[in-house]
């Protein structure tokens, strides 16, 4: 019966040839796209085709394999089941291909002179006599080598990209392959796929399984186990998570690679015995915990409690002149220079800020953490001390800027990151400073904290300021919240909220979410709520609705009745990427309503993302050789440039800094109109607008609502369900992450027992 089922499924196999004119539709999660194709039949009509042409771009000539169909509402369609890309033959085929920006250095007007010159034997004038294209006005020797490469490197890959489509990976996925591994990709991919999975961005654990049982490794192979085992722990620090208990690790691990829990203990042994991963008992209430770790965050873990006690030791001091100091004429100076007293708790973390050489300052908002900053600064300065000033991101750098009218920066470029990720400044090459002060430090992760810890020099102060209360670090660790559990590290709490901030409805309702108490809705002028139920005859699903409202606030609302610009001032944080109303779908509404397609104006595909001009965008990954000092992870830009000819995009960054992205490089960006709240920590936004739904049930949690809140600096609006926002509210965040940090700082101190 399957013989002859395949047997007719063979039968129905149709070949169609033609150029990729426009892509509609494409799903980033599984590469289904719909699509137009211009074929020799089809004359002025185009054809649809669909299926997963992930990583084909406008422009190419394509043979695609499948099946015919027809679709109720569309019409008669071509479904793929696979492409290869093709030399087009024809001189409309040939300048269109050419005119695309697939050949780095050939644009539109380039191609259509070198077409005029050449006709039909443009490609074999490329490929085999690249000379001779200076004979094209507008081509002299620089630019015609520049297209003689692009044209061997192109051809390098397709070669490459026809064995690699074969086991199932993607143009797009192809070609960063053959960028890092060159004429070895074949060997690479065949022998040992799963060094994909740490070697290539873009290509996680689970690709290159897919590759691998491809290729024939077994199902239940130790080498697959083990790379099963890393990815396992991956996630779980991509979860928060330093290490995980070996049971849960085994348990985890067993059900992503569905293989029996047996055969898993011998690879977890060899693996550790390879110092592949570390294991250690770790003290957990009245028992031991089996940990295991990735051996980075162990490293990091332990290097970072290590700094930490050796500065809070040191016999040297930096800041002496503050043993002996009149406090009460200090802070009476102090009042005269900001026209302002210090509340108690206030003036005991100026205190600990300058006597202590390790301090911790915490509160939520309206409670004063900013002037406590500004004073122990203003203090400092006075005194002569170099003050270093450093937060995570780069809005959180100018706000201290502006807050304390002393230079700020991120610690990415504190620290001077080289290619590779090493920073220039470290143990044996510390700071010049005698206090470093850290803003938003929640949103530090351990790898991250471990190098700034070590580039503060013998004697010098370190104050990490933070809300305790908001999210933890998108990366591994809980620092600030493992810090308060350490009783060997000085701390203050600010619980007091001023006056003035009485009256904000962010500071107000930021406490009463913080307490598990509904926030108060109405009587504020920067805190709004909209109920978005849909009526019964509109068709849309409550969570499509929110999003269309959402889109409706953000480009129409909100700019006329406040005057915000609604890209520059105004941002949307999602609970959750997918879903109607997730960032994700809201992205694309929100970058229609705000930067739609213009005639004639460049834009870009990469995979299911346009880019256009004047985009908000957003980096996706740490990538230490792009800009003066690398790019980071959540740095926000503003795409500035498209040049289809040299086949760049542009963004200016939060920072002030040009970037120029290679289109092969674009899955490093996403737009930014909308972002989880998760990678919103760090920034403050002057308006926030939260959509709430019952679609993003699983991640309706209270410190998930209050850090949404809290970034914004003027105005919050709310738009949903009343009941996702009641499940917000009342629902604790996460438990406890799997950290040790508390136990190494003061190992008399046991830390809470981690979350199973």
């Amino acid at each position: 019966m399957t013989t002859a089922r395949s047997s007719a499924d063979a039968a129905r196999q149709a070949v169609v040839e033609g150029v990729l004119e426009r892509i509609t539709f494409v799903s980033e999660e599984t590469g289904y796209t719909i699509a137009r194709l211009a074929t020799e039949r089809s004359g002025p009509d185009l054809l649809t085709v669909v299926g997963p042409l992930l990583g084909a771009q406008i422009g190419e000539s394509l043979r695609l394999t499948g099946q015919w169909g027809s679709h109720p509402r569309y019409g008669r369609q071509f479904q793929v089941h696979s492409y290869t890309t093709v030399l087009p033959a024809t001189i409309q085929g040939i300048r269109r291909y050419l005119g695309s920006g697939l050949i780095k250095g050939i644009g539109p007007a380039m191609a259509e002179r070198m077409v005029a010159h050449f006709d039909t034997d443009i490609l074999r004038i490329i490929e085999e006599e690249p000379a001779r294209l200076i004979e094209v006005r507008g081509l002299g020797p620089k630019r015609t080598k520049k297209i003689a490469d692009a044209w061997e490197e192109q051809k390098a890959i397709k070669e490459v990209m026809v064995f690699l489509q074969g086991v199932g990976v993607s143009t797009s996925l192809a070609v960063k392959i053959y960028k890092k591994y060159g004429d070895q990709s074949i060997g690479v991919v065949r022998t040992q796929p799963y060094r994909l999975a740490t070697d290539v961005w873009g290509i996680g654990f689970r690709t290159a399984d897919t590759i691998a049982q491809a290729v024939g490794i077994p199902h239940d192979s130790p080498e697959r186990i083990k790379a099963g085992l890393q990815y396992t722990l991956s996630q779980a620090a991509d979860d928060g998570h330093c290490f995980l208990p070996a049971p849960n690790l085994i348990t985890d691990a067993a059900k992503i690679l569905e293989v029996e829990r047996e055969l898993i203990g011998p690879c977890l042994d060899q693996l550790a015995a390879d110092e592949g991963v570390i294991r250690e008992g770790v003290p957990a209430g009245d028992a031991t915990v089996p940990a295991v770790y990735l051996v980075p965050f162990h490293r990091a873990e332990t290097s970072l409690a290590g700094g930490l006690l050796t500065l809070l030791t040191c016999a040297e001091e930096r800041l002496a002149s503050f043993a002996d100091v009149d406090w009460d004429r200090a802070l009476g100076w102090l009042r005269g220079r900001t026209g302002q007293d210090l509340a108690d708790e206030q003036a005991e973390a100026v205190r600990l800020a300058l006597t202590r050489k390790v301090a911790v300052l915490t509160g939520g908002p309206g409670c004063g953490k900013s002037f406590t900053v500004r004073s122990v600064v203003e203090l400092a300065r006075a005194r002569k001390a170099r003050v270093v000033l450093v937060a995570p991101t780069g809005r959180a750098a100018k706000r201290l800027a502006e807050l304390t009218g002393h230079e700020a920066s991120t610690v990415h470029r504190l620290l001077e990151l080289q290619p590779g990720g090493d920073p220039r400044y470290d143990r044996d090459n510390p700071l010049d400073a005698d206090l470093v002060v850290v803003d938003e430090s929640s949103m530090m992760d351990v790898i991250l904290a471990n190098k700034l810890v070590k580039a503060v020099p013998p004697g010098a102060h370190l104050l990490l300021v933070g809300d305790v209360d908001q999210l933890p670090s998108v990366g591994a660790g809980e620092i600030l919240r493992d810090l308060l559990a350490a009783d060997a590290i000085p701390r203050v709490r600010l619980t007091r909220i001023f006056r003035q901030a009485q009256q904000s409805g962010i500071v107000v309702n930021a406490h009463r979410i913080n307490a598990g108490t509904p926030p108060q809705l109405t009587g504020f002028s920067d805190f709004f709520w909209f109920t978005c139920e849909p009526a019964d005859d509109s068709g849309l699903h409550p969570a499509e609705e929110t999003a269309k409202m959402v889109v409706d606030i953000v480009a129409r609302r909100i700019p006329q009745r406040f005057g915000l610009d609604p890209r520059r001032d105004v941002q949307v944080l999602a609970p959750m990427h997918r879903g109607p109303a997730g960032a994700g779908n809201l992205n694309l509404l929100l970058q229609e309503a705000l930067t739609p397609a213009r005639e004639g104006a460049p834009e870009r595909r990469y995979g299911g993302r346009v880019f256009r001009v004047g985009d908000k965008v957003t980096q996706l990954r740490n990538n230490y050789d792009k800009g003066k000092a690398g790019v980071f992870n959540g740095t926000v830009g503003v795409v500035t440039a498209i040049n289809t000819e040299d086949q760049t995009l542009t963004m200016l960054s939060d920072e002030d800094e040009s970037l120029v992205y290679d289109f092969s490089e674009l899955d490093e960006l996403a737009h930014a109109y909308a972002v989880s709240i998760h990678r919103s920590q760090g920034s403050e936004y002057p308006a926030v607008v939260l959509p709430l739904t019952t679609s993003s049930w699983m991640m309706l949690q209270r410190n998930l609502l209050y850090t949404g809140v809290t970034r914004a600096k003027k105005l919050v609006v709310l738009v949903g369900s009343r009941r996702a926002l009641a499940a917000a509210v009342r629902t604790p965040g996460a438990g406890r992450r799997h950290t040790a940090l508390t136990h190494r700082i003061a190992p008399s101190v046991e830390p809470a027992a981690p979350r199973t």
